[in-house]
């Protein structure tokens, strides 16, 4: 994530990233880089897995539940429909909120965090315009403008002929930190000095594996749902595939709740301590081993800042009375050369280390960018960007919405800048930054 436009402290960002990683039970090494040349560098994924299941991703609902401090209440079943002000719009007052069955309720406090996605979060700040007609800290028109999501987009493939030598270098891999293995996915990213001499914006690429159409696990499903089109082809399939089904009911067994957890905690340490790469591979499959027809190479691309991109309000409203939210999500001319030249270079360089050539996409073999089919990776971030002036942004560095002492903003959106990663991370450690200062707020240094 660059800091290029953030008005915060990076030790600040860098002290919280820390701690957000201990809350998300990452490790704080990753494996050793694997590869470098032709403008592209080895980048790593982490995936948080659970305290709570040895063999989930982290379920943020379980989590909390299983170490929620006593002063913290969850209320269900309440959607916020109206942010409310004091009646000279000087400081926020209250939150509206209904259920789905028409009970309705305001809830009053000394301060407020909103924190309710980069969507909602605009959508409500702008319908809640019954103070300020254009919506509160909307004084600018800046309010769900420089909406940015990742822009994806597949680059290539390899047969499964020649996949094997690069799924060994890429994909999952296993580190041991603390008696557990943790997983990152390995891939490629621009180096800083090719995105300086060529202008691009930060991308990366990963390596995601193609079922075969006969998978085992499919033709099954298909069978045991009554979804099958043709049920010999799939029996035939199902018996073809059975070391897979063997494989994967053993692990649904070693997952299943009533199975003892001292029986999966003796396996699943067994298995760290002795193989790693293993349970990353298990973790990768989700226990479901599938056959797999090729291996697709994706590309995955930030967005710059763009304040024609961005959230307002529909005519049509939800069954609360609240406008819909409208989304107008714009690529530009950047994304798409960015897209094209790390196609390319991700072909370059995958030879150039005599690794098996993949096949290129028809747009980026013939260099048409416009015709990329990009789709978005649901990361929706910037729509109350943070900026030290109200002109350019909603929030300032400590995420207070400008204008109003205790309305403070939350999330993706406060981001100005996206980056190419996941968001995860920053947005839990710009959430634990804010609760220190409002802790600080409240009791003082």
């Amino acid at each position: 994530m660059p800091y290029s436009g953030w008005p915060v402290d990076r030790r600040q960002i860098d002290a919280s990233i820390v701690r957000a990683m201990e809350v998300l039970n990452l490790s704080p090494k990753a494996p050793p880089g694997r590869f470098a040349t032709e403008g592209l560098q080895s980048f790593y994924w982490q995936f948080a897995r659970s305290r709570i299941d040895r063999l989930d991703v982290m379920r943020f609902g379980r989590e909390l539940l299983a170490q929620r401090p006593e002063n913290t209440h969850v209320l269900l079943d309440a959607s916020a429909t109206h942010i409310g002000l004091s009646a000279d719009g000087s400081r926020f007052s209250h939150v509206d909120v209904a259920s789905i069955n028409g009970k309705r309720a305001r809830i009053e406090a000394q301060m407020c965090v909103l924190a309710a996605s980069g969507i909602e979060n605009a959508r409500l700040l702008l319908a809640s315009n019954d103070v300020h007609a254009r919506g509160i800290g909307n004084q600018y028109d800046v309010v769900g403008r420089y909406l940015m999501d990742h822009a994806a987009a597949r680059v290539g493939r390899f047969s499964s002929e020649r996949m094997t030598s690069v799924a060994k270098r890429f994909g999952f891999f296993g580190v041991s930190h603390k008696g557990r293995a943790h997983m990152f996915m390995h891939g490629l990213a621009l180096t800083p000095e090719i995105q300086e001499r060529e202008g691009l914006l930060n991308a990366a690429v990963y390596f995601a594996t193609e079922r075969a159409p006969d998978d085992p696990w499919d033709a099954l499903k298909k069978l045991l749902r009554r979804r099958s089109t043709n049920p010999g082809r799939d029996l035939l399939t199902v018996a073809a595939g059975s070391g897979f089904i063997a494989r994967g009911i053993g692990m649904r067994i070693l997952s299943d709740e009533r199975t003892p957890k001292i029986f999966k905690d003796v396996v699943v340490n067994t298995a760290i301590r002795l193989s790693p790469n293993m349970v990353a591979d298990e973790f990768q499959s989700r226990g479901l081993p599938h056959k797999l027809a090729g291996l697709r190479i994706e590309a995955i691309c930030e967005q710059a800042p763009d304040p024609n991109s961005r959230i307002s309000l529909s005519s049509r409203r939800d069954r609360f009375g609240v406008p819909l939210a409208r989304a107008e999500w714009r690529l530009n001319d950047s994304e798409r050369q960015t897209l094209l030249r790390i196609a390319e270079l991700s072909r370059t360089a995958l030879t150039s280390a005599a690794l098996p050539t993949p096949t290129l996409e028809d747009w980026a073999v013939e260099r048409r960018p416009q015709d990329i089919v990009i789709i978005d990776m649901a990361h929706t971030l910037g729509t109350t960007r943070m900026s030290a002036s109200p002109r350019t942004g909603v929030v300032d560095e400590n995420c207070r919405v400008h204008g109003l002492p205790n309305l403070y903003v939350a999330g993706g959106s406060v981001f100005p800048t996206s980056g190419h990663a996941n968001p995860t991370l920053m947005i839990l450690a710009f959430a634990i930054r804010l609760a220190d200062h409002l802790n600080s707020e409240l009791t003082g240094p």
